[in-house]
């Protein structure tokens, strides 16, 4: 058993090390970059719907500003999309 297991080791390459580098750098920086705009995304809707049931007349502008404030916090997460394609394709 114990050389089966040197026999596996021995097989790895240090290609096989970057590729999977690769991907775990890739996944974690997709996983930060969502959770990141997912709460931002998520605090700005609940803000602005606390708003709109206190002041329902300022709707219209509440709506715009937050509309302006998600498209901000997703491009968190268009960034972290970017750099993991750049880590998965390019690297």
């Amino acid at each position: 058993m114990l050389q089966e297991a040197q026999n596996v080791v021995s097989q790895i390459s240090g290609a096989d090390i970057a590729n999977a580098a690769k991907y775990l750098g890739a996944g974690i920086c997709m996983g930060i970059g969502a959770i990141g705009s997912g709460i931002g995304e998520g605090i700005t809707a609940a803000h602005t719907v606390d708003a709109m049931a206190r002041q329902p007349e300022m709707e219209g502008a509440l709506l715009r500003t937050m509309v302006l404030g998600q498209a901000i916090a997703e491009s968190t997460g268009i960034y972290s999309l970017l750099i993991a394609i750049v880590l998965l394709f390019v690297i």
